[in-house]
């Protein structure tokens, strides 16, 4: 029987779910809001989880988000010399750093290499957490008064400090963009960046500074993955959720205020298709409701294809473009 507390939980898993997708989505805001299409959010958010798995072990979650946040931007400096300074294809570069990012986390994270890494961190780690796929998940940080309101208190304000901080980093980065010269620069390079040159922007400088902020978050993204949501270490974790960040990019309009709601209803979606096979829906076929999240990433992405779409949705008019300078 479905009853008020049945619906906070969840909700309160939406909001954490859903915490996921909006990470993610806000880095690749910005990336493509300055010209660059970044297909590579699945293998940032795989090493970030990877990351993640090994340093919270070994050094404990502080020292793991450090770490994630330089791996990320190691990450976003390799994405722009790729496609600002090489000027190789986008899509073909992104798969590649998908592809590579598997194969990362998949190295790191054999049992073998892990014990030796997690060894060489710290001599004190013991045997047993070495062995373990698991780890100390985010705990939750409550508001004080706000969390004792109903409904919304359990929901909003009693997640942990990544949730918070990734609605905060909605706030403030639609902020930047839509409201200070900053933002203005990179939305002036995504459109029209032989304009924005001659105005003095510079597009290699600031395409750079896009791609260092869609690694930070696409790794963060994968590292809240892990120790925020489900702090046990699967191989290929994200599952395809980084091409779903890619879908709610679009249906955000690439506003990072829109992306909140856009990844609250990524994160329904995908809490409901497990909580409805508890009603009987689906429960014959499983996979229908798995397929849930796909099938809008897969029909939001297409629309891209259709060039009235674009203009309705307001696309960048240089996305996936390289630069030259005349």
């Amino acid at each position: 029987m479905v009853d008020v507390s049945w619906i906070e939980g969840i909700l309160a898993l939406t909001v954490q779910f859903g915490t996921v997708y909006l990470i993610a989505s806000l880095g690749e805001i910005y990336v493509e809001r300055s010209g660059i299409l970044n297909l590579g959010m699945e293998g940032m958010m795989i090493v970030g989880a990877a990351i993640a798995f090994i340093f919270t072990n070994a050094l404990g979650q502080l020292v793991s988000l450090v770490t994630v946040v330089l791996v990320g931007a190691a990450l976003g400096l390799l994405l722009a010399f790729l496609v600002v300074t090489l000027r190789l294809n986008q899509v073909v570069v992104g798969l590649a750093i998908t592809l590579f990012g598997y194969g990362l986390s998949g190295l790191l994270t054999q049992q073998a290499i892990r014990a030796r890494i997690m060894r060489a961190l710290n001599p004190e780690v013991p045997e047993s957490v070495i062995i373990t796929q698991q780890a100390e998940a985010l705990r939750a940080v409550k508001v004080p008064y706000l969390s004792e309101l109903p409904v919304l208190g359990s929901v909003l304000f009693s997640q942990n400090a990544l949730v918070y901080f990734a609605l905060v980093a909605a706030v403030l980065m639609w902020f930047v963009l839509f409201r200070t010269s900053v933002g203005l620069a990179i939305r002036s390079v995504g459109e029209n960046p032989s304009m924005a040159d001659s105005l003095g922007i510079n597009v290699f400088r600031t395409r750079y500074a896009t791609s260092v902020v869609v690694g930070i978050m696409g790794c963060l993204a994968g590292a809240y993955l892990f120790i925020g949501y489900q702090p046990f270490w699967v191989e290929m974790m994200t599952n395809g959720r980084g091409f779903i960040a890619l879908a709610l990019v679009i249906l955000a309009s690439w506003s990072p205020i829109r992306a909140i709601f856009g990844a609250l209803l990524f994160g329904g979606v995908e809490v409901l298709q497990f909580r409805l096979q508890l009603f009987g829906f689906a429960a014959q076929s499983p996979q229908f409701v798995l397929m849930l999240p796909y099938v809008v990433a897969i029909v939001t992405l297409s629309a891209l294809s259709i060039e009235s779409v674009r203009k309705r949705l307001g696309v960048p008019e240089s996305l996936g473009k390289p630069y030259y300078r005349e």
